[in-house]
């Protein structure tokens, strides 16, 4: 009996010290270690990669339910996103289903005013679809050339859209390419209306990215979020056209966040609406220099 206390007591007496001196010969050990890798850098990188080649195979065991976890978590994650969304996709179908019925309502209505007043409905428009092949803005212009000139119909003030959306105008001609003024040049000036109140105004390109509307009517209350159209006077661009919307208005400036930037540009249209345009044609021009 005198004999077992003895061992229990000799094996306290080594726990304690074990205790007391671990974090000794831990410090003591990553010193050595320390000093073994500055010594030989050769020795701790093979001892290194030995360890990583015996450790890899448990690590690959143990990581695999881990990544089966994180594919069950991904894929719950996932399907309350999908449910999610096809609630907003359900509720959005039942707005543009709304829309639609209200859309049709309004057409037949307009066909029913046309044929009461003999209307006579717009020629369809010719149009080409090119490549910007060159951005010759910079600080002081913004416009582009496209791969399309004389020879393919493009004419001086035909409009260019990208999608359905205004981007700009034809300034230059040439036999194979041409020269786009874009909305936010400084030289542009295209007549728009506010199109929830319908007020008129010139949006005017100043070089930066958000146009201003100048000769706006002060009693007109534009607020961000306000869509522009043209206003399709000046007989240059048909009405309704869309161009962007109100960005913000400060100190009585408005600004206009067009719908396409110039640098999303790659392919835009040109458009011929057969409109006479603000700009002289070269006929009227000749005419002029003959008298």
């Amino acid at each position: 009996m005198k004999q077992h206390s003895g061992t229990l007591g000799r094996l306290a007496t080594l726990k304690l010290l074990a205790q007391r001196f671990a974090f000794l010969s831990l410090v003591m050990a990553s010193f050595a270690l320390m000093l073994l890798g500055k010594a030989d850098t050769v020795l701790v990188e093979r001892v290194r990669v030995a360890v990583g080649d015996a450790v890899a195979p448990l690590l690959d065991v143990m990581s695999r339910p881990a990544g089966a976890i994180a594919e069950v978590v991904g894929a719950v994650h996932d399907l309350a996103e999908l449910r999610a969304e096809n609630v907003r996709l359900k509720a959005e179908n039942a707005k543009l289903m709304h829309w639609q019925m209200v859309a049709r309502q309004l057409d037949n209505e307009n066909r029913a005013f046309r044929q009461q007043l003999n209307f006579i409905p717009d020629p369809d428009p010719s149009f080409i679809t090119t490549r910007v092949i060159g951005d010759t803005g910079g600080a002081f212009v913004h416009s582009m050339l496209i791969n399309a000139g004389g020879r393919d119909g493009v004419r001086k003030g035909q409009a260019v859209i990208a999608g359905e959306v205004l981007v700009g105008r034809i300034a230059e001609v040439g036999q194979r390419s041409a020269r786009v003024l874009l909305l936010t040049d400084i030289n542009s000036r295209i007549p728009v209306v506010l199109e929830g109140s319908r007020a008129k105004a010139i949006l005017t390109g100043d070089n930066s990215d958000r146009p201003r509307l100048s000769y706006l009517s002060p009693n007109t209350n534009a607020s961000p979020g306000d869509r522009v159209v043209t206003s399709g006077h000046g007989g240059a661009f048909p009405p309704g056209m869309p161009i962007g919307v109100v960005s913000s208005v400060q100190d009585g400036v408005v600004r206009v966040e067009p719908f396409v930037h110039r640098y999303q540009l790659e392919y835009v249209t040109v458009v011929d609406y057969g409109l006479p345009g603000i700009l002289p044609s070269e006929a009227a021009a000749g005419e002029g220099r003959d008298r």
